[in-house]
């Protein structure tokens, strides 16, 4: 046999298996072409003059990295479906003379055109939508970005590269399920599964327990740092029970049912529970693919869309004044020229300054052990996280002149802050030296460093700068090089717009070396930082929605190849239950229960799964300053119902597809 007919052969094949191969083909090229754009933006030389350009390129590289290992898993699942699937055709080709190398030869041919069809698909499509793509992202980093054509060949031969090599495996892993499989057993392939599944109950109790432990890591964890450092391990815990609780838990709850006579006896349920126990073990993997997918594409979305929804009261929390300009370690005298230096850049370029505040502080972080403070040593290990707190020393005159109440303290008294662990001792012990709490006040500086909440933070009110002092020497003795320092904090804001104040930040920074003794350790212009946030937080939502597309379509592919394979296996089922007395709707009607029953099965333990993950989450969106709750939830609601919505109309249309296969059985 020539290389023609092999070419012709799988030419032939690709159409008349259409059914199947098609939605793949179209997966493979919105797949590449996902590669490609997101790698593409990630190179784009346009975001190079960008306010957090580096920000965003490292978020979007990210997100090419993510969708390359997504690809190689996901595309082999759904190729390992399609072998699956023809290897009866496979073994009655066997059987009708062609050898397993010529089997082989014919798929190489089918890998190929379907590889120069998806990268001819991909890479065209990916350019098309590049420049689309370009101008979302500009959109929600709130910047302009200039556009014109843009093709990067370095993104197309990075995606020429993995998707080769990803095709490659793909062939190599289709040589290899043929290779091993008898010609008989190629012929059986499509009816490999109809022994009854065995209850696998250590398997299933085993499933419980992985996911009851993520979800108790999920629900119990307090502090944000810890939340960050135990997520992935919470979300591997529950991957697993997934799989396993599909794999076994649902075939061990199913012989439950079967057990139960008075259940299981009546029409309706008998053929349910019997046709959903034969589904369970051929697509539990797949009913578990969906849930893990619709899990990820509910966290991701619901967080990332959260963020930039909250990102202008982040900002107003974040950076409560128009300008923030501190010193370190400096005189007080320093200090105050450094802020008439301000002044007088301000006269100059005619800026009236509005809400003039100033004040020195000190904050580090210790170990709380009940009324005692003190820094960490060797003997701590990570679980000493959930008890770091962070200290925020203020004088009393700049609390006095700050929230215009009256404080005066002795050397060993304090006025005590608290943002959510509250304190019920009456002393105060840090760096071995006890102070009298005098007092509990709810105001206080309002400063970044008090509203975040990435650990409890307990403001203090001391005496004066000798005081503040002490504390830094008390620090340093512990923390050395790593200590913090006492910084001199001067935050205004002006009559300017948004422009007028990122030009005015520009030319503070440009003339202040004119001033003597005006060093700066830190210059932050909210407008400046807004362009920032919005780089992160844009980029983050992108991604999201990017990846969230991504898993959706996967999805939607899964569940297509899911009510394809149910079809063909419920033709005979179809025609045996008609022979035995059963009128077409009642078939009909016991098929739907069934069929709709494990449909939605992923989609509600997915639901439980993003309960569960709202607490977790909610702690590590507090580490990027988002801490309002309900907003939190009101998006994750709403992605829920969004997705749910969209679930619905995937089972409608596949549905279609599988009663159409199962009516053409009838005769």
């Amino acid at each position: 046999m020539n290389g023609i007919f092999y070419q012709k052969l799988a030419a032939s094949n690709i159409r008349k298996n259409g059914k199947t191969y098609f939605p793949y083909i179209l997966t493979c090229i919105f797949t590449i072409a996902m590669y490609y754009i997101m790698k593409s933006l990630s190179l784009n030389k346009g975001l190079e003059n960008v306010l957090g350009a580096d920000t965003v390129a490292y978020v979007l590289k990210l997100g090419s990295n993510v969708i390359a290992v997504f690809s190689f898993i996901f595309l082999f699942y759904t190729n390992s479906f399609l072998t699956r699937k023809r290897k009866k055709e496979f073994g009655l080709l066997n059987i009708l003379g062609m050898e397993k190398k010529h089997i082989a030869r014919m798929i190489g041919f089918e890998s190929i055109y379907v590889m120069a069809i998806s990268f001819a698909g991909g890479i065209g499509l990916g350019v098309l939508l590049d420049k689309l793509m370009y101008a979302a992202i500009s959109r929600l980093i709130k910047t302009d970005i200039p556009l014109g054509f843009y093709f990067s060949q370095k993104a197309a031969a990075s995606t020429l590269v993995l998707f080769g090599i990803l095709f490659f495996l793909i062939f190599i892993n289709s040589l290899r399920m043929i290779h091993i499989s008898k010609p008989i057993e190629l012929l059986k392939g499509g009816n490999t599964a109809e022994k009854e599944p065995k209850s696998k109950w250590l398997t299933a109790l085993l499933g419980v327990i992985f996911l009851g432990t993520g979800y108790y890591i999920a629900v119990t964890i307090k502090n944000p740092m810890m939340a960050l450092l135990l997520f992935f391990v919470a979300v591997i815990l529950v991957i697993a029970g997934t799989y396993l609780i599909f794999t076994a838990g649902s075939i061990a709850f199913l012989k439950i049912l079967k057990k139960n006579k008075r259940y299981y006896y009546k029409t309706n349920h008998f053929i349910s529970v019997s046709g959903m126990m034969y589904r369970m073990k051929q697509n539990a993997v797949g009913l578990a693919n969906i849930c893990v997918l619709s899990t990820m594409v509910l966290v991701m979305i619901s967080s990332t869309a959260s963020l930039i929804i909250g990102t202008n009261e982040i900002i107003r929390e974040r950076y409560p004044y128009q300008f923030e300009i501190s010193q370190r370690m400096g005189e007080i005298e320093d200090f105050e020229r450094l802020k008439n230096a301000v002044r007088d850049i301000a006269d100059k370029e005619n800026i009236r300054i509005e809400n003039e505040i100033s004040f020195s502080d000190i904050q580090f972080q210790m170990i709380q052990d009940g009324n005692r403070f003190r820094g960490a040593d060797d003997t701590d290990d990570f679980t000493s996280i959930e008890n770091v707190c962070n200290i925020f020393a203020v004088t009393a005159e700049d609390y006095s002149e700050y929230t215009g109440n009256d404080a005066v303290l002795s050397d060993n008294e304090i006025i005590l802050w608290q943002n959510s662990k509250k304190y019920k001792e009456d002393d105060f012990c840090i760096f071995d030296k006890n102070y009298r709490v005098t007092e509990i006040t709810n105001d206080f500086i309002d400063n970044v460093a008090v509203n975040e909440e990435i650990c409890p933070t307990f403001g203090i009110v001391v005496k004066d700068h000798s005081v503040l002092q002490e504390l830094y020497n008390g620090q340093k003795a512990i923390y050395g090089k790593n200590a913090s320092e006492i910084e001199h904090i001067y935050v205004i804001d002006t009559d300017r717009d948004a422009d007028g104040q990122i030009s005015f930040s520009d030319t503070v920074l440009k003339d202040i070396d004119n001033y003597e003794g005006c060093d700066i350790y830190r210059f932050n212009c909210r407008e400046k930082q807004k362009k920032d946030v919005y780089s992160l937080y844009g980029s983050l939502f992108f991604l999201g929605i990017f990846l969230g597309l991504l898993f959706t379509m996967a999805t939607v592919l899964i569940i297509y190849y899911k009510q394809i394979s149910e079809g063909y296996d419920d033709k005979e089922r179809f025609e045996i239950m008609q022979k035995v007395g059963m009128n077409e709707r009642e078939v009909k009607s016991s098929i739907h229960s069934q069929v709709l029953t494990v449909f939605f099965m992923p989609l509600i333990l997915a639901g439980v799964h993003t309960v569960f993950a709202f607490p977790i989450v909610r702690k590590i969106l507090a580490m990027l300053q988002l801490t309002n709750t309900k907003l939190f939830a009101v998006c994750t609601l709403c992605v829920f119902l969004a997705f749910a919505m969209i679930y619905a109309v995937i089972y409608l249309m596949t549905a279609r597809v599988y009663y159409k296969i199962v009516k053409t059985s009838r005769k």
